[in-house]
């Protein structure tokens, strides 16, 4: 995990779900992480760059964790529910990422998550993040694609609406 990114979510007025707040940072590979070049070419990282304000893991974490922490105590919950594309790989990457660097207590829960890939599956036909934010209508910009904070915003942004429809779709069939 070279860079972490999460967009928090509320209801509005409407009680419409909505991005509010992004919270991210770089992250400096752990001792003896293996970085796959190809990854490193298609997301832009060069994780030795000196201008590159990366925090050690357990910074990090603790950094990204301090607002998502404060909303679940906000909110009466108990613990956030990760939502990501393909949200089972992010949350193993999380998990393992807590492991090294023995946090205590994740705000996430442990298993439970969001999938925008089977949801877009299942609403618009696509997969593929970048299809199905077209097909949801919303922009995406293939020169910002695959950094955490652009890629978090989109899915962030993808989630509320296949939420919004969802519900709009209830409201009608009851009336």
């Amino acid at each position: 995990m070279l860079e972490v990114a999460a967009v928090l979510l509320e209801m509005d007025a409407d009680g419409r779900l909505r991005p509010v707040h992004t919270v991210s940072t770089q992250v400096e590979a752990f001792p003896g992480a293996l970085l796959d070049p190809k990854s490193m070419e298609v997301n832009g990282i060069k994780p030795d760059h000196p201008l590159r304000a990366a925090r050690r893991e357990a910074d990090a974490l603790e950094y990204v964790f301090a607002p998502i922490r404060k909303a679940v105590r906000e909110q009466g919950c108990q613990r956030a529910i990760l939502v990501g594309h393909n949200a089972a790989f992010d949350l193993g990457f999380l998990n393992a990422a807590i492991a090294r660097c023995g946090c205590k207590r994740s705000p996430f829960h442990p298993f439970s998550c969001f999938d925008t890939v089977s949801l877009a599956g299942l609403a618009y036909g696509q997969t593929v993040l970048a299809r199905a934010l077209q097909a949801a209508g919303i922009e995406w910009d293939a020169a910002q694609a695959h950094s955490a904070v652009y890629d978090a915003e989109r899915t962030a942004e993808l989630f509320c609406t296949i939420v919004n429809c969802w519900q709009s779709l209830l409201k009608d069939a009851v009336t």
